[in-house]
């Protein structure tokens, strides 16, 4: 597959969807409200944190020659959603090495929130810390920067996400990315997922999945699964992702 086509069905497809939300949300009346809205896997959405509630998710994910990435983030409001820190420490096996790969540390403002035909808007600047051992190719050796411009809305049973970005890694590489999402709330708290990711002249990927939440108390759990496929340089590769999220307030008084 060329990576430059799928770029452009990609973009022509999220515009396509963008029209015709501010015309099917102009039409309609608010629809109901989403009980799981930031637990996307590859696609960023576009919500700060509440105020007085921190976010702890884990992924992992394996592909069939056994080598896997995993990673640990955590969300804090500061001190309300219009600001937000974060920062995830990543881990992977990758040609027989296994250890600690670039930390990010991130800050996203929310610069809109959806409200009528409007989406939410909350870009995003990250600071990538050379942590990772370069020897064994599991860090880049430099400091880099990460920029992603992240947009949602809900259209009925269904919300879509959209994101646009650039990472930059001085004297290594700088990579353009745009990703696009479409969840849809089967029942309840259980969601059917189809995303994609395409890094421009490097690779795209498919990834359909589910997530699955329950509200305990105050808390917020979250599982899910997905099979991203990943098509780069006339290869095609299938992985297994798995995700958890558990979300609690750390403060009373919300």
């Amino acid at each position: 597959m060329h990576v430059s086509l799928a770029f452009g069905r990609l973009v022509a497809s999220l515009s396509f969807l963008a029209v015709g939300a501010a015309a099917a949300v102009a039409q309609q009346p608010p629809p109901a409200a989403f009980a799981i809205i930031d637990n996307s896997f590859l696609v960023e959405e576009a919500f700060n944190q509440e105020r007085g509630v921190v976010q702890n998710i884990f992924s992992w994910t394996r592909i069939r020659s056994g080598e896997w990435a995993a990673s640990f983030t955590q969300e804090w409001p500061v001190p309300g959603s219009a600001h937000q820190l974060s920062y995830t420490i990543p881990f992977s096996r990758l040609n027989g090495s296994t250890g600690l790969n670039d930390v990010l540390v991130n800050y996203r403002y929310q610069l809109l929130e959806e409200k009528g035909g409007r989406p939410a808007l909350a870009p995003r600047a990250t600071l990538i810390l050379p942590t990772g051992d370069t020897l064994d190719g599991l860090g880049d050796g430099t400091v880099g920067l990460q920029l992603n411009v992240p947009m949602s809305k809900q259209i009925g049973a269904v919300y879509l996400h959209g994101n646009v970005g650039t990472t930059w890694l001085p004297g290594v590489s700088r990579i353009d990315f745009v990703g696009g999402s479409a969840i849809w709330r089967a029942r309840g708290m259980l969601h059917v997922m189809l995303e994609s990711v395409a890094a421009i002249g490097e690779s795209f990927i498919v990834s359909p999945g589910f997530r699955r939440g329950w509200n305990v108390g105050e808390s917020q759990i979250v599982i899910g699964l997905a099979v991203p496929i990943t098509f780069a340089d006339d290869d095609r590769k299938a992985s297994l992702l798995t995700y958890f999220s558990y979300e609690l307030p750390f403060r009373s008084g919300r």
